[in-house]
């Protein structure tokens, strides 16, 4: 037996749905009406901010004061009267008599006064004069190279013979090698002078002077056919043994 109703019109097929559907539109319903808040009027004030006052400023009047213009100078004062004289009233000059008195005057002849000049002396280094001092025994040598590294010699054998190497020992210095550091100076005359010294120990520099100055006289050297001074320095090396 067939049934009378459709089963497309059954109710209660879908009504989890619609449960489902009423249930979520009764939540929204109730959670608006429960935030919902009303408002009155009188609460509600609206402020105004209005520009126009704060960009008009007042300016102050001033007033602008007129310095009144300095007063005119005084006229100038009115000449004194002059007096005119005539020409042929004489007027008294006052003569003002010197107060020097008067003194001879003695004229003394001066007879012509010889000025002698006073050369300076010169100094031309021993490198780049052009003609060397000559120590004694180095006339011969030609060229002034030559006669350059003669004095040389010269003057380290003078030395190495004269100077008391034995003085180290006697003043306690330690062994090994000692230097002294000699300068001297061969004036326009060939003399010896300037002597200079430096090293270890004032004894020694006391030696070297000693022996410096007891160099023969030499032939002067010349710059540009004068004579000069020619400064000279030399080494003085000896070793001192325990």
């Amino acid at each position: 037996m067939e049934p009378k109703k459709n089963l497309k019109s059954d109710v209660s097929r879908n009504s989890s749905i619609y449960f489902a559907v009423g249930l979520a539109l009764m939540l929204a319903i109730t959670y608006m009406s429960i935030n919902y808040k009303s408002y009155d009027d009188k609460d509600i004030a609206l402020d105004s901010l209005n520009l126009d006052d704060e960009l008009e400023e007042e300016v102050p009047i001033t007033e602008q004061i007129v310095t009144p213009p300095p007063p005119p100078p005084p006229p100038p004062a009115a000449p004194e009267v002059i007096e005119v004289v005539e020409d042929e009233e004489e007027v008294e000059e006052t003569v003002i008599e010197s107060t020097e008195t008067e003194m001879e005057t003695e004229i003394v002849e001066v007879e012509d006064v010889e000025v002698e000049e006073v050369e300076e002396d010169i100094e031309v280094p021993f490198n780049v004069i052009e003609n060397v001092a000559v120590f004694p025994g180095c006339e011969n040598k030609k060229g002034n190279a030559a006669k350059k590294q003669c004095m040389n010699d010269k003057v380290n054998k003078f030395i190495s013979k004269k100077f008391n190497v034995d003085l180290a020992s006697d003043l306690g210095l330690p062994p090994g090698k000692k230097r002294i550091f000699v300068q001297f100076k061969v004036d326009k005359s060939g003399n010896i002078t300037s002597v200079l010294a430096r090293g270890p120990h004032p004894g020694l520099e006391k030696e070297a002077k000693r022996v410096i100055s007891q160099l023969p006289k030499m032939k002067p050297g010349r710059q540009r056919g004068k004579a000069v001074v020619m400064p000279f320095s030399i080494p003085i090396v000896f070793s001192v043994q325990d």
